[in-house]
């Protein structure tokens, strides 16, 4: 079954801003290069009207995982992700994510959307996290959650930085 991922992200950028930067390729490139870990990348990006998909490869490293996971997987994980956002629908956008880590019997997937919040915005992601490992699948989904959240808040801090460059004072 999984275990949820339900988080929300505030923005003080209306909606159309924060759209911008999630489809704009060099949005990409430099929020993996500040806050994707080493050795992340953009494996590939496909842009349309307002649209964009991406492929991207993160890892983290051996030493900042627990002897838990190390113990199943040796080595760094490599985490294969995959994310999507569809065009601005008036002040709205859908997008969709999925991951999985090299070598392991999980995935990661769920749903993106942007909404308005008051004079700003909000992301609310709503997913799930599956680690197919007999006795210790759940517990490894929990430390996968809570790394996410993590990961959502150091996104969501670059993404804020980004956008307040792009805007004139």
């Amino acid at each position: 079954m999984g275990s949820p991922i339900d988080h929300s992200t505030h923005y003080s950028f209306p909606p159309a801003a924060v759209h911008a930067a999630f489809v704009d390729p060099q949005y990409w490139d430099s929020r993996l290069a500040e806050a994707g870990g080493p050795g992340a990348a953009v494996e590939s990006a496909t842009t349309g009207d307002g649209t964009i998909e991406l492929d991207l490869r993160q890892a983290i490293p051996a030493e900042h995982l627990p002897a838990m996971v190390t113990n199943i997987r040796p080595g760094d994980l490599v985490i294969r992700r995959h994310e999507a956002w569809g065009g601005l629908d008036g002040d709205r956008a859908q997008g969709r994510f999925s991951a999985g880590v090299e070598g392991m019997p999980g995935k990661v997937e769920g749903t993106l959307t942007l909404i308005p919040d008051g004079a700003g915005s909000m992301v609310l992601v709503d997913g799930t996290v599956e680690v197919k490992i007999p006795f210790l699948g759940a517990k490894i989904e929990g430390m996968i959650v809570d790394e996410l959240i993590g990961l959502f808040d150091a996104e969501k801090t670059f993404t804020a930085d980004w956008l307040g460059r792009a805007t004139p004072s």
